[in-house]
């Protein structure tokens, strides 16, 4: 029985995996780029490389109004609800539409870096990773775009301060794209430090004019490959994080710098991702106790994608 119960213990403490079926049901149409089919080729890849029976999985709850609120205006909330169609596909923006089941997955994606915070809070996981979709960095205060209508870092990050008293909190977004919607909610928080890069110019065509105290943000030219990243998140990041000192970290996974990714024109691998998150994993145990939570942003070459998440998740289970 001892030796039944270390083992339990043991087993308790794998990274939490949060993802739910509603995800899925999120549809913006055929040929969208963020399809519903991404996390099935990573919940493959994750059995495939044997990498499931060294995680907990947890179906992701819907987030409460006073958890969104933190973040979104009510306004805005009840906007997007009114917005949800019973038929077809509503568009928001040209790239940015809703569907039958956006809603209930737009509050599920929100509601899993809630649940993945209480995990890491309690200790009942080291860190986690939330495989969820529709992604959320574009999200603004009061506004939907670039595939995302909460943002789901944002809540998550205010979550820690607000029901957990966090004083200090890290962002760190690899995404192709620019956080603009967490850059746009968070800047000037004192209790938060994002840092970033991401393609620039491109999409959304901001992050680099007059940046608040608290945004890192670094603009990398196209066709960066990983040693000039590596250089950037060694000399810039990794200095400004251990300065901060974080209670807590957050990551807005995108994974479309792939050099396979054709939503981007970087050239990043798996083998960068991995080491990228295990340089996050070291400032998380200096600072925070090792708490990580990380939530699927970008990443939409489903191979490249499914390999790239394996190799953050097999860094984040010490594997």
């Amino acid at each position: 029985m001892q030796a039944s119960t270390a083992l339990y213990a043991i087993q308790d403490m794998t990274t939490a995996f949060i993802t739910h079926r509603d995800c899925w049901k999120h549809d913006m149409g055929a040929h969208h780029p963020e399809c519903p089919e991404r996390l099935g080729a990573i919940q493959d890849r994750l059995i495939a490389a044997g990498l499931d029976l060294y995680l907990s999985f947890h179906d992701a709850p819907v987030a409460e109004m006073e958890q969104l609120l933190r973040v979104h205006p009510r306004s805005y909330i009840e906007h997007l609800q009114a917005s949800s169609p019973q038929h077809g596909i509503f568009h928001l923006d040209p790239d940015t539409a809703m569907s039958p089941g956006t809603w209930q997955a737009a509050l599920r994606s929100a509601g899993a870096g809630v649940l993945a915070t209480d995990l890491v809070m309690k200790k009942e996981t080291p860190n986690a990773f939330c495989a969820v979709r529709p992604p959320g960095h574009h999200a603004e205060r009061a506004k939907a775009m670039g595939f995302c209508f909460f943002n789901n870092i944002a809540v998550a990050a205010r979550h820690a301060i607000e029901a957990w008293g966090l004083k200090r909190v890290a962002i760190v977004d690899f995404d192709v794209h620019h956080g603009n919607g967490t850059e746009e909610i968070l800047a000037g928080d004192e209790h938060v430090l994002m840092v970033g890069t991401f393609q620039h110019p491109f999409y959304p065509y901001c992050g680099t004019e007059n940046p608040a105290a608290n945004m890192c943000n670094v603009p990398l030219k196209a066709g960066t490959r990983g040693d000039v990243f590596r250089d950037v998140v060694d000399k810039t990041w990794l200095p400004r994080l251990r300065e901060f000192a974080p209670e807590m970290l957050f990551i807005s996974a995108g994974f479309d710098a792939h050099y396979e990714d054709d939503m981007g024109s970087m050239g990043l691998l798996e083998s960068d991702y991995a080491w990228v998150t295990e340089r996050i994993v070291e400032v998380a145990r200096e600072s925070a106790q090792g708490r990580i939570v990380s939530i699927l942003e970008g990443g939409y070459s489903l191979s490249a994608l499914a390999r790239s998440v394996a190799a953050h998740i097999k860094v984040l289970a010490d594997l």
